[in-house]
């Protein structure tokens, strides 16, 4: 049984993990980052100042073993035109009330994490309180995950105020990986916030696993502008002190005109290599889908592209 952990967050982490739980024979985790500071999440976080749950719920949604009416409800958003509860999240508040109840969020994660029958475990990466900051190339810095691609500046790195201690079993998940995967997910505000913490850090460098990237499909405004496939190693690379990455798994479907016209009004273009030579493999693969004139990968095919990746790496 390969032990395969997943590091990353937001939407992008729950859809390559939809495919992930249908690989055989292997063992999964997923570390997920808790900075999250925006909409119910970031309300509820700042209200009882525990860490933030949105992604980890996201994340329990796309392992649960069937995606039924329960992960519907875990998913339900309450109207914005609501008096008591404009905006928020059930599973959010589940989340919440189950932290508050057992004074633990990792019992809440549990609890959860049992009902929902979840294929793997999820661990944060953090149990703290944390706010993720970015420095700009201009030398002003940005306090709040949601501040950061709001800002609309080319971020040079991301860090924390505080000293932050990683979660311990995430450390060790990371130590004990067989292969190790960075992404789907918003490089400065979904990855990075996992990599700057200092003991993941130093577990992934120092990890014998294979780590391998996958990439985002599309560059995201206000955040990744006109990056390139490397751009976006090099970024990660930088973060973590030393170069660790030993494969890239990069979409290589033929975007339709239309869907890309609808993107390029949002600023965003698909994510092209930029150099021929590399110091990783550059594994090129179908795995999207174009429902609703939306870029999204496709979990039959991101299973089909991992399991090539057990067959290469």
């Amino acid at each position: 049984m390969e032990k395969v952990v997943c590091i990353g967050g937001g939407s992008g982490q729950s859809a390559l993990l939809r495919g992930l739980k249908q690989v055989a024979g292997i063992e999964l985790t997923a570390i997920v980052t808790v900075a999250d500071d925006g909409g119910s999440t970031g309300r509820l976080r700042d209200d009882f100042h525990i860490p933030a749950m949105g992604d980890i719920r996201n994340v329990m949604c796309a392992l649960a073993d069937r995606e039924d009416l329960l992960t519907d409800l875990m998913n339900y958003r309450f109207s914005k035109q609501s008096k008591t509860l404009p905006g928020h999240n059930l599973g959010n508040i589940i989340m919440t009330a189950l932290t508050e109840k057992s004074g633990s969020f990792i019992e809440a994660i549990s609890d959860i994490s049992q009902v929902l029958a979840i294929k793997g475990t999820i661990l944060p990466s953090t149990t703290q309180y944390v706010t993720l900051n970015a420095q700009m190339d201009d030398g002003t810095v940005v306090c709040g995950e949601s501040s950061i691609t709001a800002a609309h500046k080319n971020v040079v790195r991301v860090f924390y105020d505080d000293d932050v201690t990683a979660y311990p079993l995430a450390v060790q998940a990371i130590r004990d990986a067989d292969y190790i995967i960075v992404g789907i997910g918003s490089l400065y505000t979904s990855i990075m916030p996992n990599v700057v913490i200092e003991g993941l850090r130093q577990a992934l460098c120092a990890s014998a696993a294979r780590i391998i990237y996958y990439c985002n499909s599309m560059t995201e405004q206000g955040e990744t502008d006109h990056y390139t496939m490397e751009d976006h190693v090099d970024a990660i690379e930088k973060h973590c002190g030393q170069p660790i990455i030993d494969c890239v798994v990069m979409a290589n479907d033929v975007i339709p005109q239309p869907v890309l016209e609808r993107y390029r009004q949002q600023c965003s273009d698909p994510v092209a290599i930029g150099r021929p030579d590399h110091h990783y493999i550059v594994m090129p693969e179908r795995m999207l889908s174009f429902e609703r004139g939306l870029v999204r990968h496709d979990p039959a095919l991101v299973r089909d592209s991992f399991e090539k990746v057990l067959r290469v790496l």
